[in-house]
């Protein structure tokens, strides 16, 4: 898993809690169902199951790969668009290509994050080059959605291309445990991303037996998702493994342990923190369409059909249909309301 690796986390600035700080107590574990997203690449999707309220501000994870592919098999999406949210990519091996109508886009690899705030409304594609279609190779990564206020669905669309170089390098009290801060703040230090919500997000590697000791914002909501490996979360101690979600409630500290004895397949454990301040607003989500109601929802369709969210490439065929559009992204093809 390259991404961003240090050879010596003992070099990087060290992360410590308050000792009399509370940790936070495991409110869920659930394990993601597997499918396949946009021409065919399988994901973990990891909100599946997730109360809604949970999640807030964060809409949908989708863990992409870690898959092999033989040459001819690389797979991406077609042009689509999307309205009152932001995607952040992010690659821990492979490549992808992005592309929007707003002139945004770029090639992204192992430790790169794109970051596209929706708004008003973009078009985009992703698409590994055609050099990984011919040969092949290792793909992983996920994509997270995370939603936008009201005040803010309407912004004008933009585009962050954050370097692997860029992020945030921090370790634990104990050293063994690499914290990648890309967006948001821990312990002082802050990640390159720029957010429109106010988020964290760190991609943490434990060395086996390693125990990482967080100090989080209380006003934050916390998920914990595994990446690969398996260990423990909380001072309880609850066991996670690879594809699993952990939600986490009332305190200041995250508590995750990687077990002792690793598979040799996934020599580290992996983890993908987020937290965020909960919007608590009504959320109405069909397709790559995030917004408040389900008349705005169904603006957003219409919206699309009549090119007001912009315009493809001649070469390029859009999607038409609603069902069409929510089929890229696997996501509703019905108005959820929550």
């Amino acid at each position: 898993m390259p991404a961003v690796t240090v050879s010596d986390f003992t070099v990087l600035p060290r992360v410590t809690a308050d000792p009399t700080a509370k940790s936070r107590r495991v409110k869920s574990v659930t394990t993601a169902p597997q499918g396949f997203e946009g021409e065919g690449f399988p994901v973990r999707r990891a909100f599946a199951g997730v109360d809604m309220a949970d999640l807030d501000p964060f809409i949908h994870l989708d863990q992409m790969g870690e898959v092999e592919y033989a040459p001819g098999e690389p797979k991406g999406t077609p042009w689509h668009p999307h309205r009152g949210f932001e995607t952040v990519t992010y690659i821990i091996d492979g490549i992808f290509d992005h592309k929007d109508n707003h002139g945004g886009g770029g090639t992204i690899t192992n430790g790169d994050t794109q970051w596209m705030t929706a708004g008003a409304g973009i078009l985009h594609i992703e698409t590994p080059p055609e050099h990984l279609v011919v040969s092949g190779g290792l793909f992983h990564g996920f994509q997270l959605w995370v939603n936008l206020p009201a005040a803010k669905k309407w912004s004008q669309p933009a585009y962050q291309d954050i370097r692997a170089g860029d992020v945030a390098l921090l370790t634990s009290a104990d050293g063994g445990v690499l914290l990648r801060v890309i967006a948001g703040e821990v312990a002082g230090h802050k990640g390159p991303g720029s957010t429109q919500t106010p988020i964290t997000m760190v991609h943490a590697t434990l060395a086996p037996g390693a125990q990482l000791r967080l100090p989080w914002r209380p006003d934050y909501n916390a998920l914990v998702y595994t990446l690969n490996g398996k260990g423990t979360v909380g001072d309880s101690a609850q066991p996670v493994q690879m594809g699993q979600l952990a939600v986490l409630v009332d305190g200041s500290t995250l508590v995750i342990t990687a077990d002792q004895n690793q598979e040799s397949r996934s020599p580290t454990m992996d983890i993908l923190i987020l937290g965020g301040e909960p919007i608590r607003e009504s959320v109405a989500w069909m397709g790559p369409f995030v917004m408040n109601t389900k008349a705005e929802v169904i603006q957003a369709f219409e919206d699309f059909q009549k090119g007001l969210l912009g315009t493809i490439p001649a070469e390029h065929v859009a999607p038409s249909s609603k069902e069409e559009i929510a089929g890229i992204h696997n996501t509703p093809s019905e108005v959820q309301e929550g």
